[in-house]
């Protein structure tokens, strides 16, 4: 097939998203529009004559969605993260339109990225540069604690918490780990022990997020699993949003249990993150909240915002496009036939399912 011919749209385009995306454009030549709109119920409409659409992790494919890409003749979703939470993988199923992700673009960006957002909590960076920038040079109310002899707990070890925790090594702690599916090589290479959850909340100092957002660990940090937590934990989430009860981590703050959080994500970001809101007022008061404390930073999900990454993750979408439009096995297709569980018999441990869902 001449891929001049097979048109993708590009969803929730950022000026960096248009420039990587038409330098790796000129190995194929695709027809790429790129549209700043999120894709969601009042923008599907603009989907009508393309072959893909492209789309990211705050876009909002739910069934109405889906069903009017197969009506427009959308035959494939190509999502630019790693995450499909967003997507309703049972209507594409149903109506044929194969999902594709990038499972891997760069594990060590959001891993690094986390271990900045506990360094400066930690040793409070952001408080101290906003002192001295007024000539307040106290120290006063700035100390932390060495990290070496502390215990850490990470939920989820796919490739980012295993990344996460290659990054620790250097630092002398104790690693605790949860997931689904515990890797023992991993165990064995970086000194992690696998315990249940309950143990991470009553052991750890520190509590880090590396898990996709699922049905059964939405809210996973909750008022109960707040209160088995150590006082004073620090927690850290740049996984997805709605793996914290906002409304939790505020009283946990407030009462001093939570000693600090590091948010690159937030279960209410969608008409925040990645946008500039500066001359608006801020209608989330649970947001609000939230950047009023001085031990909380929130950023607006760029932990994996690197050039790597980025790179990454457009020759990825772009390769799978090509794939697909010259009707090839999808090799980062979500597996339509267990809904994207990772327990699928079809694939090992942290690999997607490779379908074979052609082109008509």
């Amino acid at each position: 097939m001449n891929l001049k011919n097979f048109h993708i749209a590009v969803f929730d385009t950022k000026p960096y998203d248009r420039i990587f995306f038409e330098d790796e454009n000129t190995k194929y030549g695709f027809s790429i529009t790129y549209f700043e709109d999120k894709l969601k119920p009042e923008t599907v409409q603009f989907t009508k004559g393309f072959d893909a659409v492209c789309a990211f992790v705050n876009d909002l494919i739910d069934e109405q969605v889906v069903k009017c890409l197969h009506e427009n003749g959308v035959a494939l979703i190509a999502m630019r993260c790693a995450g499909y939470n967003n997507v309703n993988i049972k209507t594409a199923h149903e109506y044929g339109i194969p999902v594709v992700r990038v499972p891997e673009y760069s594990p060590y960006a959001v891993a690094e990225y986390t271990l900045g957002l506990l360094m400066t909590l930690n040793r409070k960076i952001h408080r101290a540069f906003n002192r001295v920038r007024e000539g307040n040079f106290s120290i006063q109310g700035l100390m932390g604690f060495d990290l070496k002899g502390k215990t850490i707990g990470i939920i989820g070890t796919g490739k980012i918490g295993r990344a996460f925790a290659k990054v620790l090594q250097g630092f002398g702690m104790k690693i605790l780990a949860y997931d689904l599916y515990p890797n023992a090589e991993a165990a064995n290479e970086l000194a992690i022990e696998y315990v249940t959850p309950e143990r991470i909340f009553q052991e750890s100092d520190i509590i880090s997020l590396h898990c996709p957002l699922t049905p059964e660990n939405t809210h996973i940090i909750n008022d109960e699993t707040i209160q088995k937590m150590k006082k004073g934990v620090i927690l850290l989430n740049t996984s997805r949003g709605k793996l914290i009860n906002s409304k939790a981590l505020i009283k946990g703050l407030k009462s001093g249990k939570i000693g600090a959080a590091g948010l690159d994500v937030y279960e209410e970001e969608t008409n925040y993150f990645f946008e500039d809101q500066s001359d608006k007022i801020m209608l989330d008061d649970t947001l609000a909240r939230l950047m009023t404390f001085s031990n909380v930073i929130v950023t607006s999900h760029q932990a994996f915002f690197t050039r790597e990454a980025i790179q990454n993750i457009v020759e990825t979408t772009l390769s799978s496009c090509a794939t697909f439009a010259e009707g090839e096995e999808l090799k980062d297709a979500i597996c339509l036939n267990c809904n994207g569980e990772r327990s699928c018999p079809g694939k090992k441990r942290g690999e997607t399912c490779k379908i074979n869902l052609k082109k008509e």
